[in-house]
């Protein structure tokens, strides 16, 4: 069964939890000016800039502080699949030790306040709860989870999420109103501006946003459609890091750059909170623009990460002299580099249809960091259901294409473990996945989504496959 008494029970306190929030949300309204920041979790599509009405300064009024709450649980089965043999880091079937059901629960509350002149701050206590198939994150390029974190935890563990401050500095060019959200305060601000946001966040809170497919809570759930998949993001286990960002916002540009911890160990709890050894720095571009008279947005990024890392050329020649087997961590060293690119559009069609692309690019040479992707094409249709009178309904159609260096074949043919994959052997091929979903408004704020996704060539292993995953996904927002 998708679900049992326990998730049931805990799923359902989530939700409860995230409902007393939103009935705590309250606001104190003033004139005064506000920073911006994209708010992820969106029921419509958003920019990376607030949209405007026209081209003259719009007001409205500006918020002192606000409490805003989300809880979203997802739970997802998997068929069983051709599976001829099968290794440490593979993804498994119930006969071979593996579970038949995943699922994810977490609950955050959005806590802001205006300090002093264009200075915000923000706090996100946040619980989550959740097992993998294999109660680790293992077996795919592309995860099928978003919300999936790199490991089981089960009870809840209960953390921070983010606490930054943001300080805007205006530039002129005429006001624009800014709408509230979670870690987005009403006001009023120049159109022209910088914005500097210091402390702990996640990465995809500034860079590589998409109207259409951003956010795992409300659109598509596979890390290859959410995000670039070969952008390896710092971040900690727990999917977020603690940094600087700059934005500076002109006209139809936006400019972003960052310096952000990572992992003092890959794929750890334990960030280098001094940024000196183990850090990632980033550089995105963006241009919105009108086609046919709807809106759209060009994104270019680069990024290069600086950290202990294993590199797959010197575990391969590590374990030609030895006459074992390539490990990656046993080659471990400081200082290791990385870097990658990538591009992402959007453009909407009409009123109610939009589409996306993605295209990224890294490497590949040292251990994955994120996801083990060096190199993805992504791209699909987000449909509002306006046409059948359902206007909060979404539709969602999108389809990635991921795969690998020659060094990272080369390492798992002969046996070795990658980050988050390892069959222990190979017959490459590229991982190619599809993926729908439905979410409907139910209630309020209340979205109740079917999903479907078909993964082909699991871990870029031909062997093995397809494997289906049939999933729901509950989500409320105050």
């Amino acid at each position: 069964m998708f679900f049992s008494f326990n998730t049931n029970r805990t799923a359902f306190i989530g939700l409860i939890s995230a409902l007393y929030l939103g009935a705590l949300s309250c606001t104190v309204r003033a004139e005064a000016p506000v920073t911006d920041m994209p708010t992820v979790l969106a029921e419509s599509p958003v920019s990376d800039s607030p949209k405007v009405d026209s081209s003259v300064s719009v007001e409205g009024e500006t918020e002192q502080w606000s409490v805003h709450g989300q809880s979203t649980y997802i739970v997802q089965q998997k068929n069983n699949f051709k599976s001829p043999y099968y290794g440490q880091n593979s993804l498994l079937n119930k006969s071979e030790g593996g579970g038949g059901k995943s699922y994810t629960l977490s609950a955050t509350a959005f806590l802001g306040a205006r300090l002093w002149e264009g200075a915000e701050v923000y706090w996100n206590p946040e619980m989550f709860e959740g097992t993998p198939f294999n109660g680790q994150l293992l077996g795919l390029g592309g995860f099928q989870n978003g919300e999936l974190q790199k490991g089981a935890y089960a009870p809840p563990i209960y953390y921070t999420a983010r606490a930054f401050i943001r300080q805007t500095f205006g530039l002129g060019g005429g006001k624009e109103h800014i709408d509230g959200g979670p870690n987005q305060l009403a006001g009023n601000l120049d159109k022209n501006r910088i914005v500097v946001t210091y402390g702990k966040f996640a990465t995809l809170d500034f860079f590589d946003q998409n109207s259409y497919s951003h956010d795992p809570r409300t659109q598509f759930q596979n890390f290859a459609l959410f995000s670039m998949g070969a952008y390896g993001y710092a971040a900690d286990s727990k999917g977020y890091t603690y940094g600087v960002v700059a934005e500076w916002y002109q006209d139809d540009w936006i400019l972003k750059a960052a310096r952000l911890a990572m992992p003092t160990i890959p794929n750890t709890a334990q960030l280098d909170y001094s940024m000196s050894q183990d850090y990632g720095n980033q550089i995105e571009l963006t241009h919105e623009h009108e086609l046919w008279g709807k809106p759209g947005a060009v994104r270019a990024l680069y990024y290069q990460q600086h950290a202990y890392m294993g590199n797959y050329q010197n575990a391969i020649n590590q374990a030609q002299q030895s006459g074992g087997t390539p490990e990656i961590t046993g080659v471990r060293k400081a200082a290791q580099s990385s870097w990658g690119y990538g591009f992402n559009i959007e453009q909407a069609i009409n009123d109610y249809v939009g589409v996306f692309g993605r295209w990224s690019w890294n490497p590949g040479t040292t251990e994955a960091q994120t996801v083990d992707i060096s190199r993805s094409l992504s791209g699909g249709v987000s449909i509002k259901g306006s046409s059948w009178s359902r206007p909060k309904d979404t539709v969602g159609i999108g389809y990635a294409v991921n795969g690998i260096s020659s060094s990272q074949i080369a390492y798992l043919q002969q046996g070795g473990m990658a980050a988050f994959i390892g069959d222990g052997a190979l017959s490459y091929k590229k991982e190619q996945i599809l993926e729908t979903f439905y979410s409907a408004k139910v209630y309020k704020e209340l979205f109740i989504s079917a999903d479907y996704q078909r993964i082909a060539n699991p871990a870029y292993n031909s062997a093995r496959g397809p494997v289906n995953f049939f999933g729901l996904r509950a989500h409320i927002e105050m």
